[in-house]
């Protein structure tokens, strides 16, 4: 195999906080107010990453966003020094203080869809940074997101960059948090699964009717034409409206896929025959595999609880793969039997778990799948992306050190307010671009 999968975490950041921003992400909500650890989140973060490198898995980071966002708030009407600003906004306007300080770009598997070279009719690897405006605290991320992707992925010869879609719900795009790619080997040509949760212009079809519908047919399919995709390359599958309106506000809340592997609960689907069946009959060199997760063994409230399926599917050398997940799935008595059940048939291709607690990302809705961006590269493409976010034993210590230097390790949502806590993540920050050989690529370095 001359390719392989690389995962780009998110590296939490100084103002990780917990203020219910996300309508219909339950675990979001659940924990509003609650008292946030940044320090112990970001370290959470730096474990996982640093795991899966010493189990030999090619591992990166993406840095944090800029936060508090004062140039989202200048772009309101609030003027003064940003100090001024920051004041202003807490007395007034507490709810978009929060907005605008989430440290939610963590969540990589948002920050936009990845086809690779295998796939594309120029032969290289595409990126598209996701929109996200469902959200007003999300929607403000592409800008930071498509420069630190283009700062990684600079060389033209192998990387090319589409900015985000039209930022109006018709086009609402959530990245590779519904996006899953198929193949026999990450070299060969694949399949690529685009899941949505309504046809923006198509109203008769069905649609969820508690939570919104974050991702667009029409959506999906711009971004695989400008990925460009031929049909052949993919499959586009509706998420079944109840599904969404229990909380499975992505895909990858429902369902995780690598490899021929699609490890998914029975509900996940509007049509599921229709969607392996495809699914199938696309993929070159190689049979669907699927793993259905019945309702009877764990229900749809449980596996939204445990996030079952934001989890890693990794492929082995061995041809077998290891389920990363987060502890909740041994604490939820039916998930934690099911994986039991799981690992005991020698016909299942998941031969082995790992447990990760990644408790601070968690309630605020984000398990180990929402933590990693996805890239399938080949050799040549692994030499050209930047390698300063290559997660090494020596980068590794670096960020544990420079985590204990900046970061607070208890923040209320008083302190959003604070002007000192803008000044900290900008000096986290800028030494962070620094460390990382990346470049200016925020607000206030430029």
């Amino acid at each position: 195999m001359t390719a392989f999968e690389m995962n780009f975490d998110g590296l939490v950041g100084p103002t990780h906080n917990y203020a219910g921003l996300s309508f219909g992400n339950i675990a979001s909500q659940s924990n509003a107010t609650a008292i946030s650890n940044p320090k112990e989140a970001a370290k959470q973060g730096l474990q996982k990453m640093k795991a899966l490198a010493d189990m030999g898995y090619k591992q990166g980071i993406l840095l944090p966003h800029e936060r508090p966002a004062i140039g989202a708030l200048k772009a309101l009407g609030y003027q003064g020094s940003d100090a001024d600003v920051l004041r202003q906004v807490g007395r007034e306007n507490p709810a978009l203080l929060s907005a605008i300080s989430s440290a939610s770009c963590m969540w990589t598997a948002n920050a936009g869809t990845v086809s690779p070279s295998a796939d594309t009719a120029d032969g290289r690897v595409h990126f598209t940074a996701a929109n996200l405006n469902a959200k007003f605290h999300r929607s403000i991320e592409h800008p930071t997101t498509t420069r630190m992707l283009q700062a990684i992925f600079h060389d033209n010869r192998h990387f090319a960059h589409h900015p985000a879609l039209p930022a109006i719900a018709s086009f609402g795009d959530e990245g590779a948090a519904n996006h899953t790619r198929f193949c026999a080997q990450y070299d060969a040509p694949g399949v690529e699964l685009f899941v949505y949760g309504k046809e923006a212009f198509n109203e008769a079809r069905p649609a969820p009717l508690k939570f919104p519908a974050r991702q667009t047919l029409e959506a999906s399919q711009a971004i695989a034409r400008l990925h460009g995709l031929g049909d052949a390359q993919c499959v586009f599958a509706q998420q079944r409206p109840e599904t969404i309106d229990a909380g499975v506000f992505h895909n990858d809340v429902i369902a995780v896929g690598n490899g021929n592997v699609l490890f998914y609960h029975e509900t996940a689907f509007v049509d599921p025959a229709q969607v392996l069946a495809e699914l199938d009959a696309k993929l070159i060199g190689a049979r669907l595999i699927p793993i259905c997760v019945p309702t009877a063994e764990v229900s749809l409230h449980d596996a939204v609880r445990s996030y079952l399926f934001n989890s890693q599917l990794l492929s082995q050398t061995d041809g077998s793969m290891t389920l990363i997940v987060p502890a909740e799935c041994h604490a939820i008595d039916s998930v934690a039997a099911y994986l039991t059940r799981l690992l005991a048939d020698p016909a299942n291709p998941i031969r082995t778990v790992q447990v990760f607690d990644l408790k601070q990302s968690m309630n605020n809705g984000g398990g180990p799948a929402c933590l990693r961006l996805r890239v399938a590269l080949t050799a040549a493409e692994y030499q050209a992306i930047h390698p300063g976010v290559i997660m090494t034993q020596d980068l590794y210590q670096q960020l544990n050190a420079w985590v204990d230097r900046h970061y607070r390790d208890r923040l209320v949502s008083a302190d959003l307010a604070d002007p000192l806590l803008l000044l900290e993540s900008r000096t986290a920050l800028d030494q962070l671009t620094r460390l990382t050989g990346l470049g200016n690529i925020y607000p206030f370095q430029l």
